[in-house]
């Protein structure tokens, strides 16, 4: 999915991170060393409503080996929020108790008649907040890349005592229906 770094409808200031914006899915691979391995399907959306944000919501199901959902999984909600110099900070939050601030920044890889045709971003958490019930968690290094018009994703944590290590991955499609 492309982002016309020119959409009259998209605040300037967001014109680095321009290229999520729309509907994904496709399916991850989850793991840490406290659960067992498993796989996913992920819809993720990004969207804009011409003030100087994105919102991202994002839902999954844990999928059985011939791709049906099993049961809900992760849910995630939050906002990009634009710095200067290609810098954003991602306010997220997750329904097991978790609060999250994010600091990264983004690097244009690809760029074509105004389209933004490739992108990486890296992002670190500055700040966890959890309610007394949420798991530990201590930190997360996040990756995601606009590669080939697909959006590319994966998740390091440290939590429940571990190391930084990778726990989630995922390859998301444009998506257009909300099935």
């Amino acid at each position: 999915m492309d982002s016309d770094v020119g959409d009259p409808k998209l605040p300037l200031e967001l014109s680095h991170l321009g290229w999520l914006l729309g509907s994904w899915a496709g399916v991850g691979l989850g793991q840490y060393p406290t659960i067992d391995d498993f796989r996913f399907y992920q819809q993720a959306t990004f969207s804009n409503d011409g003030r100087p944000f994105i919102s991202y919501f994002s839902r999954s199901w844990i999928i059985d080996d011939s791709g049906a959902k099993v049961r809900p999984s992760g849910t995630e909600s939050g906002y990009f929020r634009p710095l200067p110099d290609n810098e954003f900070e991602l306010l997220l939050q997750h329904p097991t108790g978790i609060s999250e601030l994010w600091f990264g920044r983004v690097e244009i890889t690809g760029l074509e008649n105004a389209v933004i045709t490739g992108a990486r971003m890296e992002l670190r958490t500055d700040g966890i907040m959890r309610a007394p019930s949420a798991k530990e968690v201590d930190s997360g290094e996040r990756l995601y890349g606009l590669v080939n018009g697909e959006l590319l994703w994966t998740y390091d944590m440290a939590a429940v005592g571990e190391p930084m290590q990778n726990h989630l991955s995922a390859r998301l499609q444009p998506h257009h229906s909300d099935s």
